[in-house]
Formats: structure tokens, sequence, C-alpha cells
């Protein structure tokens, strides 16, 4: 079992910032390639970005555009997210997710075993 709890979300204004933390625990977080995806109000569930296992490997969704990074620190077991120059449609409920495709964190949420309670992100217009 892996454990996930996310924070850092809130309300931010269009233009803003926020930085996503994803503390993980149980078994050896570095077995792992971790994900964030996002839902926001009435929609799916969608991939945002992703790492693997290392933290060489980075993956993103084509509307981030440049904006988000996700990185992770294995020393401290924890993964982040940090977006910028936010936009009202990046409003949803951001979760983080660990997948054992260590290598290759694939964009498909069926293919991740755990996943985090989530955290609400609003973006003002």
């Amino acid at each position: 079992q892996v454990q996930l709890v996310e924070s850092g979300g809130g309300l931010v204004p269009a233009g803003g910032s926020l930085r996503l933390s994803c503390a993980a625990s149980g078994r050896t977080f570095s077995n792992y390639g971790m994900g964030w995806f996002r839902q926001g109000p009435g929609l799916e569930r969608e991939f945002v970005a992703a790492v693997n296992w290392g933290g060489d490997r980075t993956y993103y969704a084509d509307f981030v555009q440049g904006r988000f990074t996700v990185s992770r620190d294995n020393a401290k077991n924890t993964v982040h997210l940090q977006m910028n120059s936010l936009k009202p449609e990046d409003t949803a409920v951001y979760y983080c997710a660990a997948t054992l495709l260590r290598d290759r964190p694939a964009p498909r949420s069926v293919l991740y075993s755990y996943w985090g309670q989530g955290t609400q992100v609003t973006v003002s217009s």
C-alpha cells in the first residue's frame, strides 16, 4: 500500500501560481512513477503531468503548454507540481497518483494503483 496526501491547493487569481505537493508513505517511493491528474466541475478526470521514478523524465498534457513543472524528491518521498500562469480553466481538484510503470508513467488513470484524496485549485478571473 502507498498512502498519498496532497497539499498546496487554494484560491488564486488568473496569472498566479501555486505549488502542489504530494507526500507519500508506505512502500518504497522510488518503485513508482508519479502522476498528477485533475477533475474539473462536470468533467472527467484528465492527465496533467507525470515523472518517472528517477525524476529525470517528465511528461505533460498538451494544455500545460510550459506552464507547469513536475518534480520529485525521493529522499523526502514527495512529488510537486509547480503551476504558473494559471487560467480559470485550470480550476479543478488535483490528484496525485502512483503507478508501477515507474520508467514511463502513462497518462492513463487506469494504470495508477494509488491515489490521494485531492486538493482543490480555484483560479478566479
